[in-house]
Formats: structure tokens, C-alpha cells, sequence
């Protein structure tokens, strides 16, 4: 019969304990697997803390990005990992998409095709599916928020300007980018990309709110539609 005992951080030799190494060192200095650790807190009889970090990061072959969109039903295929630290870590990792979100929208002002890759690149390019996004600007070209539209294969159902369109009146915006990703990793528009991104164009015309760009997120690579098919947004 076991007794249930927990291995826990604070009995492993004080040079070791990551709490120990962030308070004296900073966070900076600690591995990926001793941060999980941390959030944590505890082990199992036969693990501690950070053996269970090192799992959750061997659960994928994508390391650390597997946490940006694992489901806590994944993270509870690991053994050691139940409810309640899964729900730990899926928490700290949206806690950490939403600073990141909020830190680079503050003021950031889009003057390139590239600034806006620098913004959704991490956010996108390793998504499994389609995510259709818009970025609300305000007149000097500043992100008001980032909004997401749908997800899935983009077609002019899930894509409707109707959608794309409502986040920006009601936001005050004067100016939209459009941004999706590919999961092949390939950013190379597809013929119903640019077909949308035409209708788009059209409606936002219409309606004094302009269409800047649509910008394609593939794997550390991205197409700019105005750069490609600049025709489009004359």
C-alpha cells in the first residue's frame, strides 16, 4: 500500500528549488520545465514538480508551444497531471497570451507589412486550424484591439463582412487589417483569399472604414496581399 507521499520543491536541496533561484536570480534564469514547475507547485510520490514540467514539454513535439492551445484533455493524457494542474497550467498559459496581446497592442502603430507579422506571427503560426482575425487601427494607425472572426477553411460564409465589420463600428475604428493563417505553414494566397479580400475591400468602401492589408501568417513567413495584389486595395 502506498502512503501517498508528495514530492514537493522546498525538499530538494535549496540551490535547486526554482522559487529559491527566481527570487535570487530572476525568472530569466530558470528553465521552461522549472517555470511549469513553479506553477505546480507539487509533484507526485515518484515525481517532483519540474519532472512533471519536463513532461508536459515531451508531450509534443512542438516543446513550449504546444501550451498555447492544448486542451486541459490533453495535458491530462500525461501521467501525474489531473485536473486541477491542468487547469493550473492552462490558465497561466492564457494569462500569458492576454499580457502579450495587451503589451504589444498598447500604441503599437502599424507602418509595415512587417509590423504586423511581428504583432500575430507567434500567435498563428502554429495554430491547427484557420483563425481569421482583424486589427481595429484608429487614425494614426495604432491597434485599438485584436479581434478574432472565425475559425476554419475561409470561405464568404464564415467570412461575411457583416462580421468583420461590426467589432470595427462598434470600436470607433477608421481602418482594419485583415490577417489569417495557413497551418501548412505555406502563406501563398489561395484564389478564395483574395476573393474575400476583394468583397472586403468593397464593403469597407461602403462603409468609410478602410481595408489597409490581408496578411497571410505562414511558419516564420508571411504574405502581404496588398504587396502581392496591390490592385486590390486602389
Amino acid at each position: 500500500m502506498t502512503s501517498g507521499y508528495t514530492v514537493t520543491i522546498k525538499e530538494m536541496p535549496e540551490t535547486e528549488r526554482p522559487r529559491e533561484k527566481l527570487l535570487s536570480e530572476g525568472p530569466q534564469i530558470l528553465s521552461n520545465a522549472e517555470l511549469i514547475g513553479i506553477i505546480l507547485s507539487s509533484g507526485t510520490q515518484n515525481q517532483t514538480a519540474i519532472d512533471l514540467g519536463k513532461a508536459v514539454l515531451c508531450q509534443s513535439n512542438e516543446g513550449l508551444s504546444f501550451l498555447r492551445n492544448c486542451t486541459i484533455q490533453e495535458l491530462m493524457e500525461i501521467k501525474g497531471i489531473g485536473l486541477a494542474k491542468a487547469s493550473q497550467i492552462i490558465a497561466a498559459a492564457e494569462l500569458g497570451k492576454r499580457l502579450a496581446i495587451t503589451g504589444r497592442d498598447s500604441r503599437y502603430r502599424i507602418k509595415c507589412p512587417e509590423d504586423i507579422s511581428r504583432l500575430v506571427m507567434e500567435d498563428l503560426r502554429h495554430l491547427k486550424k484557420e483563425v481569421f482575425n482583424i486589427l481595429l487601427l484608429n487614425t494614426k494607425h495604432e491597434v485599438i484591439s485584436v479581434e478574432k472572426i472565425s475559425v476554419g477553411s475561409l470561405n464568404a460564409s464564415i467570412v461575411h463582412p457583416r462580421e468583420v465589420f461590426q467589432p470595427a463600428i462598434r470600436k470607433s475604428s477608421s481602418a482594419i487589417i485583415l490577417v489569417h493563417n495557413h497551418p501548412s505553414g505555406d502563406p501563398t494566397p489561395s484564389k478564395e483569399d483574395v476573393n474575400i479580400t476583394k468583397r472586403l475591400v468593397e464593403s469597407g468602401d461602403l462603409l468609410g472604414i478602410s481595408v489597409l492589408d490581408h496578411v497571410i501568417i505562414g511558419d516564420n513567413i508571411y504574405v502581404s496581399l496588398r504587396e502581392q495584389e496591390s490592385n486590390i486595395f486602389v
